[in-house]
Order: structure tokens, then C-alpha cells, then sequence
């Protein structure tokens, strides 16, 4: 839709003057934020969304609208600027309470907080990534749906600092090997950064980059206040569907401020009052009012997001009438299984010996076929990790259906992706990696979990009993940063039955779970898995009057009932407890954790871990407090003092020294 009329040209120009005024005014009223950015990106904004996005603010969760994704995040105030006048419930008493407390304008959009944001973004790179995510989620929706249902674009903003990062490095060769057709990025080339320039730390070629990552390249120049320049280039990309799009416009930060057009300090706060109300005076906007929209910009822009609505109520007739499988449909969308898809599971005997790691690739196998929007991949460790979907197809632009990914040697752009993939809705992702490389993943994670996106992360290889590796791949230290995370649950399970139970919280969470495997065998044993997982914690083993509470996690709780074993023969009689899951034991009441712990009943950890977190439950704790080792894993375990002499032994001096101490 290229302008033609001068009263639209017209019109056009004060709609995005007003935005800037908008970009000026909420960080003003905060003493707080970053206003350049938003003042030189009006444009492109008021583009996607006027002239080429499909959404319906009346409904913001309509499955088939286009996704945006600021990925400069800092820019926040321009996406809450677009989502006020296009008539989200964001309303212009929210751009006054910008960055405040229990706002809808936090300082960095917020997935889940304020309607119309699809994406957690403010880490710069993470909202490139999860664009990759969206992509795919749409891509696998249309190829098993078709595009009645399922027909959108995810446009992404994104700046130096998001190419800068590596995330989007490896983000951005795994969406141009995948030909990630609907995906269309905006790189905002403002040669600016919060240090200067930015030709003091970059020298890449964007351009380059891109067509070597396979993707398809337009650069527009300095064409970031032409409209129409900057709409061609979208519908252009827009018409290429085997391949991800870019698009390189070259903005001057902070336009059209009479004193900080151009300069870094407006990557920031930096307008104040005299310089906003002479920038407003230049725009021809009232120099003397703040968060000023007259009624034709605000009848322009919702006249825009009326065609959204339409094409929503279209939407909802087709749906009406679809033929497909409209049960898969639905519970695609609801990111669960069909009708009793959990007796699908397997069950194990007590005495098998199978690595959880094992256990959940047959967990996986099983869910398969009853929770269709089951996708799964891992970064070059599918087979290890036990992240294989059998018989299924590998994702990719010839077959896009495939559910099977292949994220190669790309950690962090794997946690990305499934992040975006579970925030687009339709799909259930699934990535896997060793416990180790989760400190690769960790933003992509921390932000899952501020999210609550549905991703499940499967880490394998969980403790020293990697063995011959080595330290560098025995992690010791990442339980305890996984678990510090608010809103992740994190299960690391005895077994093969608690692993059943894991996945099948994982697919019953509304948020993301951490499920954390060996990759040696270790026994069946008796009383575990079942419901009891759901509550975190419980009781394996029990005996009259127990003198003491061995509590364990993951191969450790095997370590612990050989221990009580041990005392037992002594006349020392042991409760064991496994703990898989402490965010859910937290949350069950005192009552019941008291039950599961004992009253005035010493307490002893054991964990192939270090020790940190394990306080709130144990008086004392057999961990691991150094790096491990490279040896067999049994000989690791077993120098590191992770066996049941050594859990025993440890029992007793427990036990004397409460005695001393009574």
C-alpha cells in the first residue's frame, strides 16, 4: 500500500511524530530508558504495523496473527507506543507509569505481562533467536494443518548489539540452513552504541554475513524515513519463501532532536524537557503537551488494526469448517496430549538397571504419537541425550513438517529457539544437551522461566559419573544455578519410574522443565515414581522409629538405600528420601514435608553436587565441593566419596554428634 495522497502522506508523518513524542515523553516521565532508538525506528514500526502486520488487538492471542519481536528491547517504549494506538489494553496512563512499579510498561517488553508482546526480550540477541523459534513453530503448524489455519510472518527488529551477540550467530545459520521462509528481520544499522560509535569495536559486513548464512538480503540504505522504500523491501522479502529474509536500513539514532540526532548519549535517557519540547516544536507537534494523541492519528491506527480483526473473524469461519484433524489441532494449541495420552507411558520393574537417559528417550517414543505437537531435537547429541523421536523426519525447508531438529553444535540458539517455539504456541519443544553445556543455555533458559514458556530441556550426562570426559564435562555446579532460577522446575530423577513421572509433569506444566538424567544405569528400585513425584519429595524406603533421613537425588537415591542397607546391619534404622524435584517439595505445606523428613530427625544429603541449596533440608551433606575427574565413573563416584561406605559412615558421625550434642 504505497502512499499516494498527500492528506495520507501527510497523516502518515504526523502518526509517527507522535510516536516520537511518545518515545520522548515515557522515559521522561520515568528519568528513565532509552528514547533514540524508538524516535529513529518510529518509521519502520508505523510500516509493520499500518500497513503490513495481521493482528487483532481485541483478541491478542489469536493463533494466526503475525509476530513482532522487538529484539532491541530497550526500545520498549515504541513497542508500547504501537500497542496503544493500535487499541491493545495498554493505555496511555500505562505510557505514563513507564518503568514504575506493578506497571504494564516495564522497562523491557515482558511475554505474558503486557498483551501484544510475544517475547521476553532486553538480553540483546535472545529476541533474534526466538524469532528463529516462531518461525519454526509456524512453519511446523502450516506444513501438518495447512494455511488455513495456520499463514503468518514473524517480523523482528533487531539491532548492532542483538548481531553482536553470538546467540544470534548460531540462531542465524540455523534458520538460513533450515530456509526459514516467513521469518523477516530488520537490522536497525545505526553505527551507534552505548559507547560510541560503534566502528570502535565492528567491522563486519551485515551484508556478508547474511548471504553466507544462506539468507536472502536487501540493503536499503539510509531509507529509514521513507515509507515506501521501507515497505517494498518487506513485501519483497515477504514474497521469499525458502529462505529467512533481512533487511539492512541505516537510521540515525535520537532523529529528529535538534541536539542528540546521531550521538550515543541518546541510546539512553537523554531528552529532557527543553530539548523534548523543542523537538516536538520541530515536528510541529504541541511543544507544551506530554503523551499528546489527537484523534485522527488514533482513528488511523485503529482503522489499522481493524483489518487485523477482520482477517481474525475469517480466521475463526475457517477454522469452523476445517476438515483435518481438529482434536490434534486443539490440543496442539493447548500444548498437550490427546484423551489419556499419559497411559502411554512405560512402567519399569524394580531390579532393571537402565540410565534415565534411556529411560526418557522411551518416554519420548511413547508420547510421540499422543501429543502431537511433540517436536524434539538436540544439539548434535540427539542419540546421547535420547532425543531422537523414532521414525520421525528431520526438520528441514524439503520436509517441514519433520519433527525431528537437528540444532547441530548450537546450545545457546537451541534454548532460544525452543523459547520462541513454545511461546508461538502449537508445538511442544524439546532440547537436550549434557547438564554441563547448560550454562551455554542459561539466558535462553533464565528467560523461559521468566516467561513461563513451555520448553522442555533434557540434560543428560548428569554428574561425575560421566567419567572418563573428565572435569570439563562432569558438571558439579550447575544443579544448584538451575534450581536458583524462579519458575523452572527442575527434576532430576532417581530412576526409571521417576522419569515416567517427569515427563509426565513436564507435559502437564505451564511453564518450563528441566529434566536431568544419567548416562549410566542405575537400578529400578522399589516405591518409586507414581504420583509421590508430583509433591517433589517423598518417601522410598521407611522403617519403625528411623534413627536418621537419607535424602537423595538422581543416582544418589540408589547410593542412599544401599547406605541404609549398611546401617541397617548395625541396628541403625535409615528412612530414605528421594527429593527430585525441590521447587514442588518447597510448595507442598509444612506438614507434609515434615512427614516426609521427620521431626528432631537428623537429616544427611547426598548429591553428586555441590552442596549449595541442600541446607534447607540437612544437617550435613555428602556433595562434591571440587571438579571431578577424568577415570571410569564408578571410580570417580567412588574416590569422591559418592558410595555407600561413604554415605554411612557419614550417617554415623551424624549421629554421634547429635548425640554429643544432647
Amino acid at each position: 500500500m504505497t502512499s499516494t495522497d498527500t492528506s495520507q502522506i501527510e497523516l502518515e508523518r504526523k502518526a509517527i511524530d507522535v510516536v516520537r513524542g511518545l518515545a520522548m515523553d515515557g522515559p521522561n516521565a520515568a528519568r528513565s530508558g532509552h528514547q533514540g532508538t524508538a524516535m529513529a525506528l518510529a518509521p519502520v514500526a508505523h510500516v509493520l504495523w499500518t500497513r503490513i502486520m495481521r493482528y487483532d488487538p481485541g483478541t491478542p492471542d489469536w493463533p494466526d496473527r503475525d509476530r513482532f519481536v522487538l529484539s532491541c528491547g530497550h526500545a520498549s517504549i515504541l513497542l508500547y507506543s504501537m500497542l496503544h494506538l493500535t487499541g491493545y489494553d495498554v493505555s496511555l496512563d500505562d505510557l505514563r507509569d513507564f518503568r514504575q512499579w506493578a506497571s504494564a510498561t516495564p522497562g523491557h517488553p515482558e511475554a505474558g505481562h503486557t498483551p501484544g508482546v510475544e517475547v521476553t526480550t532486553g538480553p540483546l540477541g535472545q529476541g533474534f533467536a526466538n524469532g528463529v523459534g516462531l518461525g519454526l513453530a509456524e512453519r511446523s503448524m502450516r506444513a501438518r494443518f495447512g494455511a488455513e489455519l495456520c499463514d503468518h510472518h514473524t517480523f523482528v527488529l533487531c539491532s548492532d548489539g542483538d548481531l553482536a551477540e553470538g546467540v544470534s550467530h548460531e540462531a542465524a545459520s540455523l534458520a538460513g540452513h533450515l530456509g526459514l521462509g516467513r521469518l523477516i528481520a530488520i537490522y536497525d544499522d545505526n553505527h551507534i552504541s552505548i559507547d560510541g560509535p560503534t566502528g570502535m569495536w565492528l567491522s563486519d559486513d551485515p551484508a556478508a554475513r547474511f548471504v553466507a548464512y544462506g539468507w536472502h538480503v536487501q540493503s536499503i540504505g539510509a531509507a529509514g524515513e521513507d515509507l515506501d522504500a521501507i515497505e517494498g523491501a518487506v513485501r519483497d522479502a515477504m514474497a521469499v519463501e525458502d529462505r529467512p529474509s533481512i533487511i539492512i536500513v541505516n537510521t540515525e539514532i535520537g532523529t529528529p532532536s535538534p541536539d542528540h540526532t546521531g550521538d550515543a548519549a541518546a541510546h539512553g535517557y537523554a531528552i529532557f524537557d527543553d530539548e523534548i519540547a523543542r523537538t516536538k516544536q520541530a515536528m510541529g507537534l504541541p511543544a507544551d503537551e506530554t503523551f499528546w494523541v489527537p484523534d485522527d492519528v488514533a482513528t488511523f491506527y485503529r482503522a489499522a488494526a481493524e483489518r487485523g480483526r477482520a482477517a481474525r473473524v475469517a480466521w475463526e469461519k475457517r477454522l469452523e469448517t476445517f476438515a483435518g484433524d481438529r482434536d490434534a489441532y486443539r490440543v496442539s494449541l493447548a500444548g498437550t496430549g490427546v484423551d489419556g495420552w499419559a497411559d502411554a507411558l512405560p512402567s519399569y520393574e524394580p531390579g532393571e538397571s537402565i540410565a534415565t537417559r534411556k529411560a526418557s528417550g522411551a518416554c519420548l517414543a511413547a508420547l510421540a504419537d499422543v501429543v502431537p505437537g511433540l517436536v524434539s531435537g538436540g544439539a548434535d547429541l540427539t542419540g546421547n541425550t535420547g532425543t531422537a523421536i523414532p521414525g520421525a523426519t528431520a526438520q528441514s525447508a524439503s520436509d517441514p513438517g519433520g519433527r525431528q531438529i537437528y540444532f547441530g553444535v548450537r546450545e545457546h540458539a537451541m534454548g532460544s529457539a525452543l523459547v520462541g517455539m513454545a511461546l508461538h504456541g502449537g508445538v511442544v519443544p524439546v532440547g537436550g544437551t549434557f547438564l554441563v553445556f547448560s550454562d551455554y543455555m542459561r539466558p535462553a533458559v533464565r528467560l523461559a522461566a521468566l516467561s513461563g514458556a513451555k520448553a522442555i530441556f533434557v540434560w543428560t550426562h548428569d554428574s561425575v559419573g560421566v567419567g572418563e570426559d573428565g572435569p570439563t564435562h562432569q558438571p558439579v555446579e550447575q544443579l544448584a544455578a538451575l534450581r536458583a532460577i524462579p519458575g523452572l522446575t527442575v527434576i532430576r530423577p532417581a530412576d526409571a519410574n521417576e522419569t515416567v513421572a517427569a515427563w509426565r509433569i513436564a507435559i502437564d506444566n505451564d511453564g518450563p522443565t528441566a529434566i536431568i538424567l544419567t548416562r549410566q544405569n542405575v537400578p529400578v528400585l522399589e516405591g518409586t515414581g507414581g504420583g509421590a513425584v508430583d509433591r517433589g519429595g517423598y518417601i522410598v524406603t521407611d522403617v519403625t522409629d528411623p534413627a536418621i533421613v537419607l535424602a537423595g537425588t538422581g543416582s544418589e537415591v540408589s547410593v542412599c538405600v544401599a547406605a541404609s542397607e549398611l546401617l541397617a546391619a548395625d541396628g541403625i534404622a535409615a528412612r530414605v528420601v528421594s527429593l527430585p524435584c525441590w521447587s514442588r517439595f518447597d510448595a507442598e505445606d509444612a506438614a507434609y514435608r515434615s512427614q516426609v523428613l521427620g521431626d528432631g530427625i537428623p537429616v544427611l544429603g547426598v548429591e553428586a553436587a555441590v552442596s549449595l541449596g541442600w541446607y534447607r533440608y540437612a544437617d550435613d551433606v555428602v556433595s562434591i565441593e571440587r571438579f571431578g575427574a577424568s577415570a571410569p565413573g564408578d571410580v570417580v563416584m567412588e574416590e569422591l566419596g559418592i558410595e555407600p561406605v561413604n554415605v554411612s559412615d557419614h550417617a554415623r558421625r551424624l549421629l554421634a554428634a547429635r548425640k554429643r550434642e544432647s
